[in-house]
């Protein structure tokens, strides 16, 4: 991989793609998204030509407790042990993780907007943006927020919202910047997401 996939690889794993292992040192990206966002799966399986062939598969099923069907579709790359490298690095026991050595690896903005198109959203009310995260013990909140601080000079906080789940919280300010750092990589089907109009901080 080239240095955009691998800033590109590290966004989805933020967010949300699984490396699913399938070997001693081998691993592949599964990505899931709605039909609504099936635009988004495309783009991101086309960033890596070497790792994706073929076409997403389409799933639908039946949710008995919510009564809903609900269609996504999802797409496959093939094994890697480059793929498993980062596996090793945010898998623990199973579970993603986030690794001590984060500051080191997360420092390129488009790694930041794809972290945000998968998990982030702007709320016109508040205009503020928010990144839903897993639930995070201390140490490894305290890896996420410190990261973003010194790489990218974004300041937010960390909310827990209904049920237990988790939530980055960026000020009006804040937003400004994160805005600024991450619309240029923002692809035409995912704009939903960001601020109508740049909130640009600069002087």
């Amino acid at each position: 991989m080239n240095q955009r996939q691998k800033a590109i690889l590290l966004g989805m794993v933020l967010g949300d793609c699984y490396l699913q292992k399938t070997g001693e040192k081998n691993a592949r990206i599964r990505l899931e998204h709605s039909e609504k966002q099936k635009e988004y799966l495309l783009w991101k399986g086309l960033q890596f030509p070497a790792f994706f062939q073929g076409k997403p598969k389409k799933i639908v099923r039946f949710n008995p407790v919510f009564k809903k069907t609900y269609t996504y579709f999802r797409w496959q790359s093939n094994a890697s042990p480059e793929i498993g490298r980062y596996r090793q690095i945010f898998y623990q026991n199973g579970k993603k993780v986030i690794p001590k050595g984060l500051p080191m690896l997360f420092d390129n903005s488009l790694s930041l907007a794809i972290w945000f198109m998968d998990d982030g959203y702007y709320y016109l009310r508040d205009k503020m943006a928010y990144i839903y995260i897993p639930r995070l013990c201390n140490e490894e909140r305290e890896i996420l927020l410190e990261t973003l601080k010194t790489n990218f000079s974004l300041k937010a906080s960390i909310k827990i919202k209904k049920k237990g789940n988790l939530v980055l919280v960026f000020t009006v300010e804040e937003t400004g910047k994160l805005m600024d750092k991450i619309r240029s990589f923002i692809i035409p089907s995912m704009k939903y997401k960001i601020s109508p109009d740049p909130l640009s901080t600069a002087a």
